[in-house]
């Protein structure tokens, strides 16, 4: 939305340029440019924005500057807030900024920049009709795309009429956005009720305001109990303990509330030779009897190595299981099993099966909105899989972006964390 400040005096013009420019430098060297969308297409209206403020195609000094430059730096904000996950593609319905999953719930967003002064609860008109016109959309909307809720953020602050109407006639409930940023103190000395906050230096969004709306009424299930184990796996002699598959099982906790959902590809990386010191013997070993061995899969096997080589597997495998209890569906634990059994050497088959102990295996139980998506492009496996992640609202690790990028394509967002993919190599 457009904000008209209250004059166009060259001095503002020029700090709206400066604040276009940042906003875009910081959009064009985000790391996370090329895994979402939604930031690419922010970058691109940035870089309109910015095309616009310095073209000199500009009304009359003495006439307000026209610039949705207010808007474009909330909605970045909001993207890149730690509870907004899998964001969509900008715009993808009328009145919808963008769909996400947010605190883990699918979420559509309606998003203001302006000034509160500018806004009126005007029953026929305004934002009082844009709401009632995306909550009927939303609750008409097939289940692959069916939020439970909609996000209604106000960078700006928002006045008390709105919140009334809010509140009174859709059942809006005002939220936290600095919820993810606040912390229990780890100082032992502090008093009791002291916390500390740790914010990214975007200061901006302590002025915004937000408010959530139910569209599905779910209020997410509660773990079992772990089931008892048994895996058949050659578990040999090896202290698969130490090192950095040690430490990675460390880090999982069974008490955990946050879950994590495990795909094949994560687990088979997870028990690799490859992420477990296994590069030097591979890399040491005659490329003819390497070759032999891999066959048409040399490359495939060797690329990874190098990778490993650059970007140690457990790093980012350590960040997503931290202090999380982990969960694998049945059809993964079955997959896994054979995998390993048949192609893992005998250390990959003991971290196998001590992995295995350190995971809940639940039952396959994939999500509705996951099985309405169309299967002619998306193997029934894998909605089985990922679906039953997001049935637990956890997200899966997985390698598999294929997959990934096809659910994005259809609208739905789906919670998931990226790794690199890694083989077994029989040792």
């Amino acid at each position: 939305m457009a904000e008209p400040p209250a004059s166009a005096h060259p001095a503002e013009l020029e700090l709206a340029r400066a604040r276009c420019r940042a906003l875009h430098d910081r959009l064009a060297t985000s790391p996370a440019l090329l895994r979402h969308p939604a930031l690419r297409s922010l970058l691109r209206l940035v870089a309109a924005e910015l095309r616009f403020l310095t073209s000199g195609n500009h009304p009359d000094p003495a006439r307000p500057l026209s610039s949705n430059l207010p808007h474009l730096g909330a909605l970045h904000l909001l993207l890149t807030h730690p509870a907004v996950r899998s964001p969509s593609r900008l715009t993808p319905l009328p009145g919808v900024d963008f769909a996400c999953a947010f605190r883990s719930r699918p979420a559509w967003v309606l998003l203001s920049g302006r000034n509160p002064s500018g806004f009126r609860w005007d029953p026929s008109q305004g934002l009082r009709s844009r709401v009632a016109a995306v909550l009927d959309s939303a609750r008409s909307a097939p289940p692959a795309t069916r939020p439970e809720k909609l996000l209604l953020a106000f960078a700006r602050g928002v006045g008390a009429d709105i919140v009334c109407g809010l509140t009174d006639e859709f059942g809006a409930e005002e939220i936290d956005l600095l919820a993810e940023f606040v912390g229990d103190t780890e100082d032992d000395k502090e008093e009791d009720g002291w916390v500390s906050v740790s914010f990214h230096p975007d200061e901006e969004m302590r002025s915004f305001r937000a408010f959530e709306i139910d569209i599905v009424d779910d209020g997410g299930e509660v773990l079992p109990p772990p089931p008892p184990q048994h895996v058949n796996l050659d578990l040999g002699s090896v202290d698969t303990l130490e090192g950095c598959f040690g430490d990675f099982l460390g880090k999982m906790r069974m008490d955990s509330m946050e879950l994590v959902n495990l795909d094949t590809t994560a687990l088979v990386a997870i028990v690799s030779g490859i992420s477990n010191g296994g590069v030097g013997k591979l890399m040491s070993t005659p490329e003819a009897e390497t070759r032999g061995r891999f066959k048409c899969n040399y490359k495939f096997v060797m690329d990874q190595a190098q990778s490993e080589l650059q970007y140690p597997i457990f790093v980012e495998f350590g960040k997503a299981v931290d202090g999380k209890k982990c969960i694998i569906c049945e059809t993964v634990s079955s997959e896994f099993t054979e995998i390993a059994s048949m192609c893992g050497g005998p250390e990959e088959k003991a971290r196998a099966s001590q992995l295995l102990k350190k995971l809940i295996i639940v039952s396959d139980s994939p999500s509705p909105r996951m099985m309405d998506l169309p299967t002619r492009k998306l193997a029934m496996k894998n909605k089985v899989v990922f679906g039953t992640g997001d049935h637990w609202r956890a997200p899966t690790l997985t390698a598999n972006m294929g997959f990934v990028r096809a659910v994005s394509q259809s609208g739905m967002p789906l919670l998931t964390i990226e790794h690199k993919p890694r083989a077994l190599i029989g040792l």
